[in-house]
């Protein structure tokens, strides 16, 4: 990453010009970094959480105006294609992701569709609004792929970014006991303070700890945000009979697993996640508005827009290093 000064971006009649006031580095940053999941076209400016203040409107928007708190679906697409009529827009056949490939939120502004602006309340603070837009927003559509249901149980593997809002919504969603699988005594700590059910998957296999401590019977949902071989089977070997696991974590790595003992002989599933869907987006601000989401601890800080500090975050990510999330704010 280097700072570049680029011309203020300019918008058509149904755009909206953000002036960013919070963009969160996200894991799957450092993913773009490193090329592990391909960025075009370069160079690319990162970034696809976002929230900020609208500067200006396209003539054709009139449900937005100057001023107006708004956080930024991540995903801009055409709106009329199957995908997209289907309500699987994170397959549009022409869309495009802010921050991969389009320009994105690691600026002092960025110009979007207005379809993609979702109006912020006042009371979720402008980064706590720019990381629910994935972190948050990805977590509630693994949860919903999985059909997570009141009274079902709940493994979350990895309580960083993703993790803990996966723990508040699954209890927001009415799960009777979550569990919070990481290596970290620090995110474990967190994690416990929101509900859940710590688990040190160092000194055992985290699937035997889950197993434990449900008697043997396992969960319904696991949700994997890791990206790790390891993990993903774990998730899987943790599954309850008819278990769900929903991975989001992203690896180009595959993992073993044994057919009939963890997925016939139980009618397991595993199901991928894409992402997540702008109709979620207004389920989520209403959670957060209830007080069912709280970030204010996740943010473990903020810094401005500076590339030696955005690496430097970067690269305690690639390290699993400390601390949870880390907000850029390009406008002070």
């Amino acid at each position: 990453m280097e700072a570049q000064q680029v011309a203020l971006p300019t918008i058509g009649p149904n755009d909206v010009l953000v002036r960013v006031m919070a963009a969160g580095i996200c894991h799957s940053d450092a993913h773009y970094r490193a090329g592990t999941s391909p960025v075009t076209p370069l160079p690319m400016t990162l970034g696809h959480e976002v929230a900020g203040v609208i500067e200006a409107v396209g003539d054709a928007v009139t449900h937005l105006k100057q001023g107006d708190r708004v956080c930024l679906h991540y995903l801009v697409t055409c709106g009329h294609c199957a995908y997209c009529n289907a309500g699987q827009e994170q397959f549009c056949t022409s869309g495009a992701m802010i921050g991969k490939h389009r320009a994105g939120g690691y600026a002092e502004h960025i110009a979007v569709p207005a379809r993609s602006v979702f109006a912020l309340p006042d009371e979720i603070p402008f980064e706590a609004g720019a990381i629910m837009m994935c972190s948050s927003a990805t977590a509630l559509h693994a949860l919903r792929k999985a059909r997570l249901k009141p009274g079902e149980t709940v493994a979350v593997f990895g309580v960083g970014g993703l993790g803990m809002s996966a723990v508040q919504l699954a209890f927001g969603l009415g799960a009777l006991a979550v569990y919070a699988v990481d290596i970290n005594p620090t995110r474990l700590a967190l994690a416990q303070s929101f509900g859940a059910q710590p688990i040190d998957a160092r000194p055992e296999d985290a699937a035997i700890q889950v197993r434990r401590r449900t008697v043997g019977r396992g969960v319904d949902v696991a949700v994997e945000l890791i990206g790790l071989p390891a993990t993903m089977r774990q998730a899987v070997q943790s599954l309850a009979i008819q278990g769900r696991a929903a991975l989001a974590g992203i690896t180009q790595k595959s993992f073993d697993v044994t057919p009939y003992h963890e997925l016939i002989n139980r009618e397991a599933e595993i199901i991928g996640v894409s992402d997540h869907l702008a109709s979620e987006i207004p389920l989520l601000i209403a959670l957060a508005t209830m007080g069912k989401i709280d970030l204010s601890q996740v943010i473990t800080r903020s810094i401005p827009l500076d590339a030696n500090e955005i690496n430097a975050a970067l690269d305690n990510l690639d390290g699993f290093g400390e601390g949870v999330r880390v907000v850029i704010k390009p406008n002070g």
